[in-house]
């Protein structure tokens, strides 16, 4: 038994305007499977694929108050793509942020609704990912979490240190998965969470139950009206256990 991430969801005040923010950002398709949720996937897409993971908006009505502990890399192909990628996402709405990175060569931003996200410089490991380069989660021990995310997921761990763990789908495409070392500390729900499914056939309780072995926790909240599992990954990142597909 196993997961595998497919895709990554935020909440926002306006799921459609950001939508339409994210899928021109990355050149992907939009739909809705009802008031309050946009689906954003690239165009021909079959879900669920591993060449890609997508992004599900869901309505909220509060803020966004704290930095987030997820966000998402763009990749870029030469310093020019770069520098153009980030004009685009200007005139699209986004907007150049200061986390404290310092002199870096990438460029930090954050989109309509202020969550940040990274367009990176050129880098030859992203060449084959897709728009999305990576995954990010801002974690305090990496290699706690790639024992974790490593037993969770049928993902290949590509390195593991004190400050980076580096996964990828065990097809070798699409992003990574990537958590960084970081320290700052969690601070309230997620306002971007991992989504992750089983495999067609697999018992939905019990891979709650091997992933609750691993490590996985269950926050306090009600689940009764709702037909995923929520849990919380050893550092209390919540993550939903989607049906199997």
């Amino acid at each position: 038994m196993a997961t595998r991430l497919v895709q990554i969801n935020m909440k926002a005040q306006d799921d459609a305007a950001l939508g339409r923010f994210w899928a021109e950002a990355l050149g992907w398709g939009i739909d809705s499977e009802g008031p309050g949720v946009t689906n954003l996937e690239p165009l021909g897409f079959s879900y669920p694929d591993p060449v890609a993971v997508c992004i599900d908006i869901i309505a909220r009505p509060e803020p966004k108050t704290v930095k987030n502990r997820v966000h998402l890399d763009l990749a870029t192909t030469s310093t020019a793509h770069q520098q153009e990628l980030v004009a685009r996402l200007k005139s699209l709405g986004a907007t150049p942020v200061d986390v404290g990175q310092g002199d870096v060569p990438w460029t930090v931003m954050a989109d309509p609704e202020g969550n940040e996200f990274c367009v990176l410089e050129p880098r030859p490991v992203y060449r084959d990912t897709g728009p999305i380069a990576a995954v990010v989660v801002d974690c305090t021990d990496p290699r706690e979490m790639a024992r974790f995310w490593g037993g969770a997921m049928d993902w290949t761990l590509h390195e593991v240190t004190d400050d980076c763990a580096t996964m990828r789908s065990a097809k070798g495409v699409g992003p990574y998965l990537e958590f960084i070392r970081t320290p700052d500390t969690k601070s309230g729900w997620n306002r971007v969470h991992l989504d992750v499914r089983p495999y067609p056939g697999d018992d939905p309780a019990a891979e709650a139950a091997r992933l609750r072995a691993l490590g996985a926790t269950d926050p306090r909240i009600d689940q009764s009206a709702i037909h995923w599992t929520v849990l919380a990954d050893p550092e209390g990142n919540e993550f939903c256990l989607l049906a199997p597909a």
